[in-house]
Formats: C-alpha cells, structure tokens, sequence
C-alpha cells in the first residue's frame, strides 16, 4: 500500500479520535502513527486550544488525556467534510 503524508488537518483528526475514549499520551502518540518530535507539537497545541483535556489518572498514576467537548465538535466537523471529499 502506498505511503502519503497526511495533512495537518488529518493529524489533527487522528489525534482527537484517539484522545475520544480516553488514554495516556505514548497511546494515542503510537495509534496516531507520528514520532515524538511531531506529537509533542500537535498534542501542545491541541491542549492550548482545549481541544484535548487531562482527566484523572489512571490507578497506577499515568495522565490519561481525552477529546473535550469542544475537540469532539472539531472532530465531527473534520469527519463530516471528509466524507464530502
């Protein structure tokens, strides 16, 4: 299968559909398919934006972050002109 590189809208759409159900940062780093440099960039900008949000950690104290309201709106604005593509 071919390799392209993603727009920066569709890293941002990985990002926050991992980040939905919640999980720790090196999760939703691996599932988004981008390396650290990248992920740390985008991942700081998305909760500067509030567009992803730290939750309660987990029992073993790992920081679980998730989509907030606000990047779930984002998201099925993204999903949506997708499929219109």
């Amino acid at each position: 299968m071919p390799r392209y590189r993603r727009s920066r809208i569709e890293v941002i759409r990985d990002i926050l559909k991992e980040a939905r159900k919640g999980a720790n940062k090196t999760r939703i780093m691996y599932r988004s398919s981008l390396n650290f440099a990248c992920f740390t960039r985008y991942f700081e900008e998305l909760i500067k934006k509030g567009l992803i949000v730290e939750v309660e950690p987990n029992p073993n104290g790992v920081k679980i972050y998730k989509t907030s309201e606000k990047g779930l709106r984002l998201l099925e604005v993204l999903e949506k002109a997708e499929e219109l593509i």
